[in-house]
């Protein structure tokens, strides 16, 4: 799974992506730190790997993987060229969701690039300058569209209607995903990969003080609540300084530290919960004395297509999945005891794989 990670000139964003990948994109206290765009890869936490690791004894624990892609900060007018423009934005196209880091906090001691600190301002202007850059590719297909239905294309026909409503709609300023289209519309939207059509985690960015408090209590974090609500986003407090220490400490420190601040759970377990759940995702398991390891699939992935993600062979010569449940398999002491208890089940071509099933996929090619 892959996240963009979007937002203004020194509102937390790269030290943010510095403390939940430790890339070490630079961070600084002026604008454009970040010029090309800086990826990193973080581990899924998942206390069930560790679990089966012990019960199999394995020799090697993988969980799965999120990507993140630290684009540099936007500014009033990229689209232009102010600032540093939006060539960058191509890099975030492939994403699945944005997570926007929003500024919620009072400090004279960081410049604001507006001057001021204005949560729903600094929100539209990043969504007016992703809008106009989708409205760049959407006019550019437009105008190749309309050359082919003038020849008579009648797919081309059905494109240029969908086209010129999403270049009206962008055209002002509003991202694509506020238009609702039918079915095979929404097919030849989503074939587009416009940034304004992802799906958006608001990541509140508040001073470590703040952290713990009841987040009504906290204006700037309450406005960017009811700004994400009226476009069915999510949005998650977090404070970027602290997730930057949480870092250095070890996983007995750390959460230690949490407890501190009230907190159950780190912001980067926060965020790849939201991504999870954005996207539909969940996780099947594989286990063994070699590996035991995390596999993401979409909510709804049918078995052989589960086994592809393992390797292409397992999809194309599926026979069958043996599958027990986490919960069962941790109560049984192991997958054969489990199978001795009925409770492993033989599963074929139509079964949809749940979140936290341990499957053995039989196959052959």
């Amino acid at each position: 799974m892959e996240l963009g990670v979007v937002g203004l000139p020194n509102v937390g964003k790269s030290t943010l992506f510095n403390a939940i990948t430790k890339a070490g994109a630079e961070s600084a206290n002026y604008p454009f730190c970040t010029i090309e765009p800086n990826e990193g890869v973080v581990s899924v936490p998942d206390e069930r790997l560790n679990v089966l690791g012990k019960l199999y004894n394995t020799q090697k624990i993988t969980p799965a993987i999120l990507k993140f892609v630290d684009i540099a900060g936007l500014v009033r007018g990229a689209s232009r060229g102010e600032g540093l423009g939006n060539k960058f934005l191509a890099s975030i196209r492939e994403c699945e969701a944005i997570v926007h880091v929003v500024r919620c906090f009072d400090d004279p001691n960081v410049t604001h690039v507006e001057g001021s600190v204005d949560p729903i301002r600094d929100i539209e202007t990043i969504n007016i300058e992703l809008s106009l850059s989708d409205l760049e590719s959407v006019n550019n297909k437009l105008e190749k569209a309309t050359k082919r239905a003038k020849q008579g294309d009648k797919s081309a026909v059905f494109e240029v209607s969908v086209l010129e409503k999403l270049s009206e709609t962008l055209n002002n300023g509003i991202p694509a995903k506020t238009i609702t289209f039918n079915s095979e519309e929404q097919a030849f939207v989503d074939s587009l990969f416009l940034i304004t059509t992802k799906p958006v985690i608001y990541a509140c960015n508040i001073n470590e003080y703040d952290l713990g408090k009841d987040e009504n209590s906290l204006s700037y974090v309450q406005k960017v609540k009811e700004y994400a609500k009226n476009e069915n986003s999510e949005v998650l407090v977090i404070s970027a300084k602290v997730e930057q220490e949480l870092t250095e400490l070890e996983d007995e420190e750390k959460q230690m530290f949490l407890e501190e601040y009230g907190l159950k759970e780190s912001g980067l377990d926060k965020i790849i919960k939201l991504g999870y759940k954005l996207l539909g995702q969940i996780s099947f398991l594989t286990a063994g004395e070699k590996e035991v390891r995390a596999w993401t699939i979409t909510k709804g992935t049918k078995a052989p297509q589960a086994a592809g993600k393992i390797h292409s062979d397992f999809e194309k010569g599926f026979i069958r999945a043996e599958v027990c449940t986490y919960e069962d398999m941790v109560e049984c002491g192991g997958y054969t005891k489990a199978k001795e208890k009925g409770k492993v089940r033989v599963e074929g071509k139509d079964y949809v794989v749940c979140d936290g099933d341990v499957m053995l996929f039989r196959f052959n090619v």
